[in-house]
């Protein structure tokens, strides 16, 4: 039992993964799009036959589908246990709302926490046929009872985590966008794929240490994208260039998620420090960094 340490470096076949319309339609109404207004500004995620208004899709339905292997390689552990810590996904132009990408997954590293391992893993999705990079993802995993194999504590070479690691502005940020959850949005959330029942059984749940199913860290981060995109955007998911932030908290379904917005393009051309607090104060996605396309 433990960590497969030798599965560092290792890169996983190419899998497929296909979507259609529907499956775009699903994904955005699981992030909460049209809930303010189901007539309003959104349509263009919700629906594929409004009139005069033409299909597209929420740029964060890039952390579905560039989702690959890799798991299957990291060795044994409690899945109660794991948790999503960080995610980050850069693309190189709009999804389409039907594709095909073809993903390789590296497992780049594990890092000893101590109490934990935190095993980070890319993503490269490429569009079938053509062979175009479509999006990037990296995603890190923390599995609580996995450490102590006394491996280094974190990454290096990570200038952008440099960035994120350091304080928020101190002025009041540049934007502040509020969501309502759905107290049932994990179990609509859940049909784009993550059928992890952490999110959906008390029981499972209560195992791994929670009162109730809390609410996928993905779906938070796409109500996370959803505000940046509309506030930073001017709702046009072409300028979306890239995301990235950690899940610091968990968010409980029928949570209000408050995403604020500093622009550091003095810093940083077309970047962006962003962070997602609960009604609660409680802040469950920090670290958060953005960049126009």
């Amino acid at each position: 039992m433990g960590l497969n340490l030798d599965a560092v470096g290792v890169v996983s076949e190419a899998t497929e993964r296909s979507w259609d319309s529907k499956d775009a339609l699903l994904y955005a109404l699981g992030v909460g799009a049209g809930a303010l207004d189901p007539t309003g500004f959104e349509l263009e995620f919700t629906t594929e036959n409004s009139h005069g208004v033409t299909q597209r899709v929420l740029p964060s339905f890039a952390a579905i589908v560039g989702q690959g292997g890799g798991r299957q390689e990291l060795g044994d552990f409690d899945p109660a246990m794991l948790v999503h810590g960080e995610q980050s996904i850069r693309l190189y132009g709009e999804i389409p709302v039907a594709g095909t990408v073809s993903t390789t997954s590296k497992v780049s590293g594990m890092y000893d926490k101590g109490a934990a391992a935190l095993v980070v893993l890319e993503g490269e999705s490429r569009h079938s046929g053509s062979g175009a990079l479509a999006f990037t993802s990296r995603s890190a995993l923390f599995i609580r009872g996995a450490g102590g194999f006394g491996g280094p504590r974190n990454p290096e070479g990570d200038p952008e985590g440099e960035l994120v690691a350091e304080p928020l502005p101190t002025r009041e940020p540049d934007e502040v966008v509020s969501y309502a959850t759905r107290t049932d949005q994990a179990l609509l959330y859940r049909l784009s794929g993550d059928r992890n029942p952490l999110h959906s059984d008390p029981a499972f749940a209560k195992r791994a240490g929670f009162d109730r199913p809390i609410l996928h860290g993905l779906c938070t981060y796409g109500f996370t994208g959803r505000a940046l995109l509309h506030a930073v955007c001017g709702s046009d998911p072409a300028r979306f260039g890239g995301m990235r932030a950690r899940f610091s908290k968990p968010t409980l379904p029928g949570d209000t998620l408050t995403v604020s917005v500093w622009d550091i393009s003095d810093r940083l051309s077309g970047a962006y420090r962003f962070r997602t607090q609960t009604q609660r104060g409680e802040t469950v996605i920090d670290a958060g960094l953005f960049s126009l396309a």
